[in-house]
């Protein structure tokens, strides 16, 4: 049996067709593009597209269902950008669908997104090479943007406050009094410092030596309280108690001498008579001398 022979040119171009195959193959899958699936084509208008760019991503809800084909542009026109974008084949869009430009994520890439009614009960659908109608949503960094804006401003608004009542505490001279104040409190405080230092340096040994002169003075009369016979003592001074009771016993008794002296009601009636005749006997030699008393300074003959 004779082998099947092929010469060089057949196989250099059935090389190269396998490998236009797999280069074709591999860009469209680096692209995300299955070749295999079937797809739709639709197209839509933008006057600007911010930096979309064909093989960005078309989503419906967040899940990837095809790519930007291509991007036709004509500055002629006002919407100078003709999109053209391809999705699987099994999605019908309704006829409520818009095509929705936004930003995919943070760094400033575009994409693409389907929008409709998600419980659309239209009939009607689009057909694949329609053009359907654009939207530009709001971007990410714009959003913030109008979100913050307003605290921005209301922050400003503080802040610009706060400034003038800064600036008229400062012009109004109330910074430098109490600067001053400072200043002489601080001088103060060095003045006390020194006289404290000149206290704790002098004064203080001397207190403290004093107190301890007096510690000691302490710890001998303590040690002189501990040596008193406080039982003796306490002993002496009930005996004195009781004979202060005898006495007192005495005083009160009516038949004793000291009894009957301070409780003869006659006796203290004839002591006050005997000091009132007393009394008139004294005012009546001090008025009427003669009477009682005869002399003279160089003798009498007769004697009355």
């Amino acid at each position: 049996m004779n082998k099947l022979k092929i010469s060089k040119e057949v196989r250099v171009g059935i090389m190269a067709i396998v490998a236009l195959f797999i280069l074709y193959f591999g860009l469209n899958f680096l692209k995300g593009v299955d070749i295999f699936s079937p797809i739709s084509t639709y197209y839509t208008t933008y006057e600007n597209i911010g930096g979309l760019v064909p093989s960005s991503p078309v989503y419906i809800k967040g899940y990837k269902v095809g790519q930007v084909e291509e991007i036709i542009y004509d500055f002629q026109k006002k919407t100078s950008f003709v999109v053209k974008i391809s999705i699987t084949n099994d999605i019908d869009l309704p006829e409520d669908t818009k095509i929705q430009l936004y930003d995919d994520g943070l760094m400033g890439g575009k994409a693409i997104q389907l929008v409709y009614e998600p419980y659309s009960n239209s009939s009607k659908f689009y057909e694949p090479g329609d053009t359907l109608p654009s939207v530009v949503a709001t971007g990410l960094m714009a959003q913030v943007a109008g979100e913050l804006m307003p605290k921005i401003e209301s922050i400003a608004t503080e802040t610009d406050s706060l400034l003038k009542a800064v600036r008229s505490l400062v012009t109004s001279g109330a910074v430098q009094n109490s600067m001053n104040s400072i200043e002489k409190i601080t001088g103060d405080l060095a003045v006390s410092s020194q006289a404290l230092k000149k206290l704790t340096s002098k004064d203080l040994p001397l207190v403290v030596k004093d107190v301890n002169t007096i510690t000691s003075d302490f710890r001998i009369i303590s040690g002189n309280v501990k040596q008193i016979d406080f039982a003796s003592t306490m002993k002496e001074l009930d005996v004195t108690i009781k004979d202060l009771n005898k006495i007192t016993r005495k005083v009160n008794d009516p038949q004793g001498s000291v009894g009957m002296l301070l409780n003869d009601k006659d006796l203290y009636i004839n002591l006050k008579n005997t000091a009132g005749s007393a009394d008139k006997l004294l005012i009546d030699l001090q008025q009427n001398p003669k009477r009682y008393v005869h002399f003279s300074l160089f003798g009498s003959g007769k004697s009355k």
